[in-house]
């Protein structure tokens, strides 16, 4: 289970610590947010003290409503052990007693100038994307025409050399070699390179490139959905390969299929030509339109008519 620290957030959002700064080391497991309405009236039946806990004007305009014993006890039982830290919007007036029972238990209270709603999106997006499932990959991620393609196959097949190529025809590399891919709630795969590698080529007998200082920042970006696989391998005169593209190969990246194609290698073969007419070809697909489908009908419609005069 992937894990983040209160302190990565509260750096990343430069969110002021109200109280219980000992608590910054807390982790964080989930990227849910709560808003304990129910919890301050008084049920804490189901109460989900292992999230974040987002406390706006309705939270805290009803918790000045209440005793003096009862804001405590409340109080007392929203800051469990589990609680990785308390978040108020608005930069609204942190209450006494949540400021005193924080320290004690060092719990982080911070606050926000974000409305409740903002803070609760943006706290929302940035766990998900740190708590989400990664792996690495070995292959180099290009944007084609807006399309995610992931170039995989065996060392020294010229996955490098195409990436270049497309880099030249005006497309943007996301990584080369290593590429990280996270996988989002949504199930999309979203590929980057590590910071190390970050708009850099390996082109063997030249040695290491960077993309963005030779092309420009236009021919790079940070990250990429990926839409679509393309293996790379050498050709086998034996193998019986795709000819018409009516069924479609799937390859497994954790728990999400992404569509993939296998192309065959050998001289003469402009790669960089194919990886963009894939590319396209992808997109219309996409949009409802299948040249695979639409030949295979005509050619049984012509066979049957054929059958008929016959």
């Amino acid at each position: 289970m992937k894990k983040t620290h209160v302190r990565d957030m509260v750096n990343y959002f430069k969110l002021n610590v109200a109280s219980g700064e000992a608590g910054l080391l807390r982790e964080i497991t989930v990227s849910d947010i709560s808003r304990p309405g129910l919890e301050m009236a008084g049920y804490f039946n189901f109460y989900p003290s292992e999230r974040i806990q987002l406390l706006g004007k309705t939270e805290l305009s009803f918790f000045e409503t209440l005793s003096a014993d009862e804001r405590i006890e409340r109080i007392g039982r929203m800051l469990h052990e589990d609680t990785p830290c308390i978040c108020v919007a608005h930069n609204l007036v942190v209450p006494v007693e949540l400021m005193q029972l924080a320290e004690e238990r060092s719990i982080p209270v911070l606050t926000s100038p974000l409305p409740t709603t903002k803070l609760s999106s943006k706290l929302t997006t940035y766990l998900e994307s740190r708590l989400a499932p990664t792996t690495t990959m070995h292959g180099v991620l290009v944007d084609v025409y807006g399309i995610g393609v992931l170039l995989v196959g065996q060392s020294s097949i010229g996955k490098s050399e195409t990436a270049l190529e497309l880099v030249k025809r005006g497309h943007r590399l996301v990584a080369d070699d290593a590429v990280e891919i996270r996988q989002t709630q949504e199930n999309q795969l979203i590929g980057n390179a590590p910071e190390l590698i970050q708009h850099l080529l390996e082109i063997r007998g030249v040695g290491i490139i960077n993309v963005m200082t030779l092309f420009g920042a236009g021919a790079v970006r940070n990250y990429k959905r990926i839409s679509l696989v393309i293996r790379l391998e050498i050709w086998d005169p034996e193998k019986m390969y795709e000819r018409l593209g009516l069924d479609e190969e799937k390859l497994k990246i954790m728990d999400t299929d992404v569509p993939q194609i296998t192309i065959p290698v050998r001289p003469g073969r402009n790669l960089a030509v194919i990886v963009e007419v894939a590319s396209m070809n992808f997109r219309l697909k996409r949009m409802g339109y299948n040249a695979a489908v639409v030949f295979s009908k005509k050619l049984t419609d012509t066979i049957e008519e054929a059958a008929e005069d016959i």
